[in-house]
């Protein structure tokens, strides 16, 4: 039977755990308080989602413990190890955050994670809202589906042609993700996804949202100015580790499970 060591995470890991122990023997290091997993003593490694928030250290949100990225790769040897968006070069390495069944997934719990906040943070129903959606990846196409499923008026912007062409046939309306800061930002609400700059100071002068939230890493618009702006706004990245970590836990140990099984 395989050895799996967990290496830090929050509760989503706690989960995931769980699950795996009905096929595997797992340990923790820096998931729960005074444990202390051995890398050398393991088959595989696993690290949480993300894995690392300062490139330096992993995130173990619920451990004082600090666990250095450097020390593993120094221990690892060629021991299987899984991340989430990173890499250890030169290791026997994969970056699970990449895979689409995982991600696919994973959209489910953010998806919904994303409305429970709208609707804790608005005086109206999403129901006929005016909603744009920024972005058509895994998480902008769960997203606006849940979204039109709940009767909002939803546009979806996005850059190719392909997509356009998958959301007009989905009865949602669309926008040009590159145009956003010379259009009319006429929503109700807005949900970024992209990870890179898509609203300016200036686009946001004329925005006529109630709500901006950010779902992706780096940040579609500043939240900073939007809020200086009268909007109520803020960053959301993580959000089935927070609304969901029981699903989110058993997604990971499902990609999990199969990546040890097609690797050892």
């Amino acid at each position: 039977m395989e050895k799996i060591l967990i290496i830090g995470g929050d509760e989503r890991m706690k989960a995931a755990r769980e699950a795996l122990e009905t096929g595997f023997c797992v340990n923790t290091l820096g998931l729960y308080g005074g444990d202390c997993g051995d890398i050398e003593q393991s088959d595989v490694l696993l690290l949480p989602v993300p894995t690392t928030k300062d490139r330096e250290t992993v995130y173990a949100p619920l451990s004082e413990r600090k666990i250095r990225l450097d020390e593993i790769a120094e221990k690892a040897g060629g021991r299987l190890i899984l991340c989430c968006n990173y890499m250890f070069e030169g290791k026997n390495c994969v970056d699970y955050g990449k895979l689409d069944g995982y991600s696919l997934l994973n959209a489910v719990p953010t998806a919904e994670g994303a409305i429970k906040l709208a609707i804790e943070n608005t005086d109206f129903t999403l129901w006929q809202s005016r909603v744009l959606v920024i972005g058509f990846g895994r998480c902008g196409k769960v997203l606006a589906d849940r979204l039109r499923a709940l009767g909002a008026r939803v546009t979806v912007s996005a850059r190719k042609p392909s997509d356009f062409a998958l959301c007009k046939a989905s009865g949602l309306e669309t926008a040009n993700t590159g145009e956003l800061c010379s259009v009319p930002l006429d929503y109700d609400i807005i949900f970024n996804t992209v990870d890179a700059g898509v609203i300016d100071r200036k686009a946001l002068e004329s925005c006529t949202a109630r709500l901006m939230i950010d779902l992706s890493s780096k940040g579609g618009f500043s939240v900073d100015d939007a809020l200086e702006l009268g909007i109520k706004a803020f960053k959301a990245p993580g959000l089935p580790g927070v609304y969901a970590p029981r699903t989110a836990g058993k997604i990971l140990a499902e990609t999990v499970t199969e990546l040890i099984h097609s690797h050892i």
